[in-house]
C-alpha cells in the first residue's frame, strides 16, 4: 500500500493490491487525492483514492482538494474508466439528482453535499453507492464517538460512461478496521490483464 501524508501527519491515501497485480499499476504521490492507473486488455482502469478535509477545515482546505482532484482527473484518460472512492466528508442525502445521485442515499443533504454534486455534474460521474437499494446499515460509513450518529460521507464513485460496470456497492459494518468509518465495497464487471510490463512508479 502507498500512502501520501502532509507535513502534520493530518491527510493520507492508500490503495492496497494484490500482489499478483503490482506490476499492473502506476500511482502517484498526493496527500488528499491518489491516482492509480492498473493496466487492462482493451482499457485501463483509473482509480482515484480521495480523503477530504473534514467538517472542521475551511473553504480555503475544501477548495484545494478539489485543485486536486481535477488534477487528478486530468490524468486520466477520458476514455477509460475512472472510479473515485474515499472519503468526501459530504452528506448526499436520499434525494436524487438527475443520473448522479440516485434515491438510496442516507441523511440530509448538506452544504458540502451540494458541492460534490455539482462537481459530479461537471465531470460526468455518478455516485455509485446512492443507485443500489440497501437497508440502512449497508449505507452509512462514518459513525460519530459513542455511536451517536451515523452518517454516509464515504462514496464509491464511477464514470458515467461505464456506469453498467458497476453491479453493485454498499458498505461491510462488521468489517473490524479499527476506524470510525467502515469499508464500502464495490463489485465492477471489467477485463483487465493478468500480465502486464511493469510501470515505473512516478514520485
Amino acid at each position: 500500500m502507498d500512502e501520501g501524508w502532509s507535513s502534520q501527519n493530518i491527510f493520507g491515501t492508500g490503495l492496497p493490491l494484490a500482489v499478483s497485480g503490482r506490476g499492473c499499476y502506476n500511482s502517484t504521490m498526493a496527500e488528499t487525492t491518489r491516482p492509480v492507473w492498473i493496466a487492462g486488455k482493451s482499457v485501463d482502469l483509473n482509480i482515484i483514492q480521495v480523503y477530504a478535509p473534514t467538517a472542521n477545515s475551511n473553504d480555503e482546505d475544501l477548495d484545494k482538494f478539489y485543485d486536486d482532484l481535477d488534477t487528478a482527473k486530468t490524468q486520466c484518460k477520458s476514455q477509460d474508466p475512472l472510479i473515485i472512492m474515499g472519503d468526501f466528508s459530504a452528506k448526499l442525502g436520499k434525494d436524487k439528482v438527475d443520473d448522479i445521485v440516485g434515491k438510496h442515499g442516507l441523511g440530509i443533504r448538506n452544504e458540502r453535499g451540494e458541492k460534490l454534486i455539482e462537481w459530479c455534474q461537471t465531470n460526468d460521474i455518478i455516485v455509485g453507492n446512492t443507485w443500489f437499494q440497501q437497508p440502512p446499515r449497508r449505507k452509512w460509513t462514518w459513525k460519530s464517538p459513542g455511536d451517536e450518529t451515523r452518517n454516509q460521507i464515504d462514496y464509491m464513485m464511477i464514470s458515467k460512461r461505464y456506469r453498467n460496470a458497476l453491479l453493485l456497492a454498499k458498505t461491510y459494518p462488521s468489517a473490524d478496521c479499527y476506524s470510525d468509518h467502515v469499508p464500502v465495497v464495490g463489485k465492477f464487471k471489467l477485463k483487465l490483464k493478468k500480465n502486464c510490463k511493469p510501470f515505473t512508479n512516478i514520485k
